[in-house]
């Protein structure tokens, strides 16, 4: 019998795009009433995860009351955006110069993200989760974050009693109760939020040395995966381009060595790892059935990837003036725009309502364009459950 696994990657304010591909998904195939009994987030991703979850309707209601918590959300439910709060943050890193680097009553940050907790804790019903596990509607929630003082990527799990914790190089699974302070973690921009204690070390965001982002989802025992990327790089439109690029009007700002930075935690691992797994998937079409069944821990898996169609970068570059007075200050004094280059660096930060519906509305008419390929995907499921019936 097939399992289908919804795996969402993070990028701040990109989540926003995940949400437009679910509420196609529901309009494109109504009748669905849990497309996903596996569910896996990182960082922003992990709070769209656990949204879904926790929701007690059916897949279509869970995916519309996603949207309108996106549509209603204001930078103030993130964290808080006024001049004192960012000279504060900016006065703590420089003061830990002078303590080993170490906060010294709070763990260093440029932003306070405390109002995003509170913000998760009202909208999403945590208690939920193991009755819809009870139930038989969820598998299980899957959650990663990055220890650092272990240097692990830690896959928290909250399933069915069967489910056993995994441990492989620098990945490993464990169960837990999924609580708030999971989605602070994992959702814990680099210096740019606030790290979290849980368990006996300091956890921050998952994407970060997250090396195999779909490997949860099959530990947990997926074999089909649904896959939502933040990036536009898997557009066939950038295959084969050419490598000459004009020459720079200047040398990189802060902002675009940063938002490489964060490409590279938050969109390459993904990419590698779904590049990585159509390989196995091809060698394993020119193995024999019988021999193929030796190989244990290898078999195919089904997937099925939406990614956006046009660069959040430009988009974010356009919204960056909806952002209050003191972050247009001070993402315009590290190059966090259109002319300095780093607009990748402001797309994580974008929580405008303006940025937020319009990476909706593309998630929503990407998704649409996918119609034949995604009532295909959830076709040769219900063949294969058939089957294994």
């Amino acid at each position: 019998m097939s399992t289908n696994a919804l795996i969402l990657s993070g990028g701040g304010a990109r989540a926003s795009y995940q949400v437009g591909v679910l509420n196609a998904l529901a309009d494109i195939l109504p009748d669905l009433h849990n497309p996903f009994p596996i569910i896996c987030g990182t960082s922003a991703g992990a709070i769209n995860a656990t949204a879904l979850a926790s929701h007690s309707g059916e897949f279509r209601q869970s995916a519309l009351d996603l949207a309108d918590t996106w549509k209603s959300l204001e930078i103030d439910n993130v964290f808080h955006a006024g001049w004192w709060p960012l000279i504060a943050g900016s006065l703590k890193i420089g003061g830990s110069l002078f303590n080993h680097g170490i906060g010294t009553s709070k763990p260093l940050a440029l932003l306070d993200n405390a109002p995003l907790r509170e913000f998760l804790s009202r909208i999403i019903t945590f208690d939920n989760i193991p009755k819809n596990i009870a139930n038989g509607n969820l598998e299980a929630l899957c959650i990663t974050a990055l220890g650092y003082n272990s240097g692990e990527s830690v896959s928290f799990f909250q399933g069915n009693s069967a489910l056993r914790g995994w441990r492989r190089y620098r990945r490993v699974g464990t169960p837990s109760e999924i609580t708030v302070e999971h989605l602070m973690a994992s959702s814990a921009i680099p210096t740019v939020f606030p790290t979290v204690p849980l368990s006996r070390e300091y956890f921050g965001d998952g994407a970060m040395r997250q090396m195999a982002p779909i490997s949860p989802a099959l530990h947990l025992g997926a074999d089909r995966v649904f896959i939502i990327g933040v990036s536009g790089n898997r557009n066939p439109s950038h295959w084969g381009a050419p490598k000459y690029l004009p020459r720079p009007k200047h040398s990189p700002s802060m902002a675009q060595i940063v938002g490489q930075m964060f490409n590279s935690a938050f969109i390459d691992a993904l990419e590698g790892d779904i590049e990585h797994l159509e390989r196995v998937n091809h060698l394993l079409k020119l193995v024999d059935a019988q021999r193929c069944e030796k190989t244990h821990h290898l078999r195919p898996v089904d997937t099925l990837i939406i990614s956006p169609s046009k660069p959040l970068d430009k988009i974010a570059g356009r919204c960056v003036r909806h952002m209050p007075a003191s972050l247009r200050f001070f993402l315009r004094a590290i190059g966090a725009t259109a002319h300095g280059g780093g607009s990748a660096a402001a797309s994580y930060l974008l929580f405008t309502r303006e940025y937020c519906n319009e990476l909706m509305d593309l998630g929503y008419q990407d998704a649409m364009w996918e119609k034949d390929n995604i009532e295909a995907f959830f076709e040769r499921g219900d063949q294969k459950n058939t089957f294994g019936a």
